[in-house]
């Protein structure tokens, strides 16, 4: 996972750090799986960000408590990061997982699975989505702790994974407090900043102040503590970074509801595309593409229905 590999291939790491250096702004869909995965870069999004409620959603089937495990966030993270090596991923990694040792850990398996970036939160382990009430925050020194051991561990594997220092203290603690947290986790080699819970856009104004020339996040989490904004408006306040967890989770709960609904009233399908189109956008050309160029001829009477 170093810069540039033996053959010269630039790491998606490697692409967002190089991203981030520029002062380019990023806009990065929330997705959730391999199929809202392969949606958004059928669109043409050049970075991409797991949601962690997205993937205990939709992996365990319940609320973002803290339920999902490493190994749970890890495995869906290399998923979606292997499905483009051209597009960078920025995953949540929650709390890390544990003390130092695992946050060192998690650092070293989220890399090994090709993640661009992730970001490790101060919340206590039994943690909750940074947009419900009630969060409960393990102190300063802990919290720090985390970021350097994420830091250090990046260092000894000579990886570009990007460290992303999220604090929940503002709903908590007050913007003060927010501020020296941040302060303090780039101060530990943090790469980027991430105030969850933004209340205002006079805040957002503040803390972008406050921290510059330190790239700060956006989490755009619409109809909850933070005001809707664009990315234009993000932009043009200060942000470095937006992601939209629910870009992809939203839409796809009224468009499954809707259908059921009418499936069970009327008891007609009402699905819009073939199963040629869905695996489509799942790859089925380029593993056509491979098979072809193996001097096989497994698809050799196509797959489209006459």
């Amino acid at each position: 996972m170093t810069r540039d590999d033996t053959n010269g291939v630039i790491t998606p790491a490697t692409k967002l750090r190089r991203k981030l250096e520029s002062g380019e702004f990023i806009l990065a869909p929330g997705v959730y799986d391999g199929f809202s995965a392969r949606i958004a870069l059928e669109v043409g999004f050049d970075v991409i960000y797991m949601t962690g409620a997205g993937t205990t959603a939709s992996r365990l089937g319940h609320a973002d408590l803290g339920i999902a495990t490493l190994n749970d966030m890890r495995q869906n993270a290399e998923m979606i990061a292997n499905l483009s090596t051209n597009t960078p991923l920025i995953a949540d990694a929650d709390t890390g997982y544990g003390g130092p040792i695992m946050v060192a850990r998690t650092i070293e398996q989220y890399a090994r699975s090709g993640v661009a970036g992730l970001h490790i939160e101060d919340q206590v382990q039994t943690k909750r989505c940074g947009h419900l009430a009630g969060k409960v925050l393990v102190d300063t020194e802990t919290y720090v702790s985390r970021i350097r051991a994420a830091v250090q561990q990046r260092k000894k594997i000579r990886s570009d994974i990007v460290i992303i220092a999220r604090t929940d203290a503002l709903q908590k603690h007050g913007y003060a407090e927010s501020v020296a947290r941040l302060r303090a986790a780039r101060d530990a080699g943090a790469d980027v900043g991430f105030p969850e819970g933004i209340r205002s856009i006079t805040e957002a104004q503040q803390l972008i102040a406050d921290l510059a020339p330190w790239p700060v996040l956006l989490n755009m989490v619409e109809h909850s503590v933070t005001p809707s904004m664009s990315a234009s408006e993000a932009k043009d306040l200060g942000f470095q970074i937006m992601i939209v967890p629910l870009a992809t989770m939203s839409p796809v709960y009224r468009a499954i509801k809707d259908s059921l609904q009418v499936l069970k009233k009327t008891g007609v399908p009402n699905t819009e595309f073939s199963p040629q189109q869905l695996f489509r956008v799942c790859g089925l050309d380029e593993s056509v593409e491979i098979d072809e160029a193996a001097g096989s001829a497994n698809f050799e009477g196509g797959v489209d229905q006459q």
